[in-house]
């Protein structure tokens, strides 16, 4: 399980093209703002929208 702090950079990558989030979300670059119990992240993209995420839903978005 990928573990992240605030201010780590990640690359969301949902695998289920059927989540609803997909479209959206999918591929965004973003921090971590918040972390919950080391398993969800809330995710602030480049554009300044923020979403809740899943551990495996979130990568690093660069070479870490």
């Amino acid at each position: 399980m990928n573990r992240f702090e605030e201010g780590d950079r990640v690359r969301v990558d949902i695998p289920d093209k059927d989540d609803p989030d997909y479209d959206r979300w999918h591929g965004t670059i973003g921090t971590v703002v918040d972390v919950r119990d080391n398993a969800e992240y809330r995710v602030e993209g480049d554009d300044g929208a923020s979403m809740w995420f899943r551990w495996r839903d979130v990568r690093p978005a660069g070479g870490r």
